[in-house]
């Protein structure tokens, strides 16, 4: 049992580390396809570009590991089951049981990685996905003023600068035409440039100040920070769940601002802890369906296709019950009918 063990689990390995890695290259590919105007619109290098599309991996992994999983089992054990194999390996007095007992030994492995993903990886590549998008968009790394030369920041906002030292400027000129009714223009023998959390904002001194709204006003200033406003701060400071760590995650349960947060929690909690148990669900699904119809010995089987269909019905009603959350007892109930369905299966598959 020893041997068969290992024979299935070494093809089992193999099928799915291929996958996994064509799978993720394919999905990495796609975002990279995805966020190339933001390459091209904010100026952005190569290799911080790349590096912030790899914060993304780690999520996708996430998304495909039960799928991968599943495809690894329908493939081999159909294989094995077309060529005979699982019939002799019957045949020779093992069970359905000791047969699948390499996919469901795989697929506890993969949910416990899939859950130290989910809950300390996935959160803190998330918050570094988007803090590094945002400093690369509205940061100082994105900013690159040229002298003597003006450099339009955003419609309406125009800087000229005779001489740039880093982030220090001499001789500017600041012209913020983004409210037509009020347009603002400003001359500054120096100043520089400072990233807050409202984005970047440009420190002047001694300068004049030109504003015509109703009437014209003139001035003139020691020192003047101006606010560029050039971040997109509802996108920033949205309540992004992906990036929260689980802990704060479990705590925000019971203090959500708002109902529709409150859902939010509630779904990604549920995609957090239960979405690897899917690794279990699938693979036992599957193998039960395959090692189960296998000992009609039918010419003609249909079991991969109703183990893809069952599949596809159990994601299903999977996902829209977690997006249908509306309570902690709604959580507990789908954590529950999900242990009770790998109950049942592992039942049937054991059963003689």
């Amino acid at each position: 049992m020893k041997i068969l063990k290992r024979y299935f689990t070494r093809q089992l390995v193999a099928i799915f580390v291929m996958l996994l890695l064509v799978l993720t290259g394919l999905a990495w590919m796609l975002q990279i396809m995805s966020m190339m105007k933001f390459l091209l619109s904010y100026g952005v290098d190569l290799t911080s570009f790349l590096g912030l599309t790899a914060l993304m991996i780690p999520f996708i992994v996430s998304i495909i590991i039960p799928f991968v999983a599943f495809i690894a089992v329908i493939f081999i054990y159909n294989k094995l089951i077309t060529d005979n194999e699982i019939t002799v390996m019957t045949a020779s007095g093992l069970s359905p049981r000791q047969l699948a007992r390499p996919a469901i030994s795989l697929a506890i492995v993969l949910t416990i990685l899939h859950l130290v993903l989910n809950l300390w990886v996935v959160p803190r590549t998330q918050s570094l996905f988007y803090s590094t998008q945002w400093n690369l968009r509205y940061g100082l790394a994105h900013l690159k003023l040229q002298e003597s030369a003006f450099t339009q920041l955003t419609d309406g906002l125009v800087v000229y600068v005779d001489k740039v030292s880093g982030h220090d400027l001499s001789q500017l000129m600041l012209s913020d035409m983004r409210d037509p009714d009020a347009p603002v223009t400003i001359f500054a023998e120096k100043g520089k440039l400072v990233s807050t959390e409202r984005g970047l904002s440009i420190v002047m001194s001694n300068g004049a100040l030109q504003s015509q709204g109703d009437t014209l006003t003139t001035g003139t200033f020691d020192s003047f920070d101006m606010d560029l406003n050039v971040a997109d701060k509802e996108g920033e400071t949205s309540f992004r769940v992906r990036r929260i760590p689980t802990l704060t995650l479990v705590k925000s349960v019971f203090d959500a601002p708002s109902e529709k947060q409150h859902k939010m929690v509630l779904a990604e909690l549920s995609s957090r802890f239960l979405s690897p148990m899917m690794n279990l669900v699938l693979a036992i699904l599957c193998a039960t369906i395959l090692l189960r119809s296998s000992l009609l010995r039918r010419r003609t089987s249909f079991a991969p296709a109703i183990a893809v269909a069952s599949m596809a019905v159990v994601m299903s009603l999977f996902m829209s019950a977690s997006n249908m959350l509306d309570s902690v007892t709604d959580f507990v109930l789908l954590a529950g009918a999900v242990f009770a369905l790998i109950g049942i299966m592992l039942y049937i598959l054991c059963k003689k």
